[in-house]
């Protein structure tokens, strides 16, 4: 059994085109069935903001791979000076169930979830033209390496990219992670939010704000999944992307609250799996002008398993990690 850890994936951090194939045929083991996926648990005991996650999945196609990931969401962790997530993977054999790799660190769930969003933004971005301003609420290791992923999906077109985070980010920090490219910190949300064609929240907030409208047009990564208040529903609806809609109507997400104040269904949500098939939902499908696309990820342990059989590949390939 072969040990990789956040070391040995660092060389790989900026490699978005080929973790976005990963995910591509990940999605499209999706669409075909080609995947087994239980619901996860959540366990919890004294401080009820704290979690651990069991993720286990079977993910055919390129992977051909099970496995299980553990991960511990911790948010006062942060006040410590620790992480906020922990996290590991176990692969295993598809046809023995051997076990064949175990990944320790919270960066494979990073650029798996950073990933997840460069899919959607990839199908976003085939039919938008011209230059884009980007808009980020967190800026955590979430927050950054999406900054990182969609400064280079976007490129040239990346007008600015404009970072909300109560820790106050140097534009520096901010301009490192944009790759030069034009990036500033602000001191409120709504300038992060108002005028983005991207949006993306990778916040830990225990509380919804965003209250206003979005851009007409523009595309919403919901990483954090509890930033909207009910009230935005009707600008969302009928574009409103999810990853497994019996994952993410539950945990206090804002899908659940839309559910429970607008009585959103899993019929009015769009899957990955149909993405993969009709890409994502245009203004005239929706019977709107608009166009906003809001894509809410609770993330799916297949993603996981297929970009750490990946990595594992890689590992073999090239002789680096540990032998157990």
């Amino acid at each position: 059994m072969l040990y990789l850890d956040d070391k040995d994936l660092s060389p790989y951090v900026d490699a978005w085109d080929d973790t976005i194939a990963v995910i591509d045929s990940a999605v499209a083991c999706l669409a075909s069935g080609d995947f087994a996926q239980p619901v996860k648990p959540y366990l919890r005991y004294r401080n009820p903001k704290n979690r651990i996650i069991a993720m286990p999945a079977f993910v055919g196609g390129d992977s051909n791979a099970a496995g299980l990931k553990w991960i511990a969401s911790f948010p006062g962790n942060l006040d410590r000076g620790l992480p906020r997530a922990h996290s590991v993977l176990v692969l295993n054999d598809a046809d023995t169930g051997a076990p064949t790799c175990i990944i320790n660190g919270a960066l494979l769930s990073v650029l798996r979830t950073a990933g997840v969003s460069g899919y959607i933004l990839k199908k976003w971005l085939a039919r938008r033209a011209g230059p884009l301003r980007v808009g980020v609420t967190g800026f955590g290791p979430i927050g950054r390496h999406h900054v990182r992923m969609v400064s280079s999906l976007l490129g040239d077109r990346l007008e600015e990219v404009v970072v909300y985070d109560l820790r106050a980010p140097s534009r520096e920090e901010v301009s490192a992670c944009a790759g030069g490219r034009p990036a500033r910190s602000v001191g409120s949300w709504q300038e992060a939010y108002d005028g983005a064609d991207v949006f993306m929240t990778c916040t830990v907030s225990s509380e919804r704000y965003i209250d206003r409208a979005p851009r007409p047009g523009s595309l919403h990564l919901n990483v954090s999944l509890r930033d909207y208040l009910p009230v935005t529903f009707p600008y969302f609806q009928g574009g409103i992307v999810v990853d497994d809609w019996d994952e993410v109507a539950r945990e206090n997400t804002d899908i659940e609250a839309f559910q429970k104040s607008h009585g959103l269904a899993r019929e009015g949500t769009i899957p990955l799996a149909e993405v993969a098939r009709s890409g994502l939902p245009s203004s005239d499908d929706r019977g709107r002008s608009d166009g906003v696309v809001m894509f809410n990820p609770m993330g799916m342990a297949v993603f996981d398993v297929a970009l750490g059989t990946h990595f594992l590949a890689h590992a073999k390939a090239a002789g680096f990690g540990r032998e157990l």
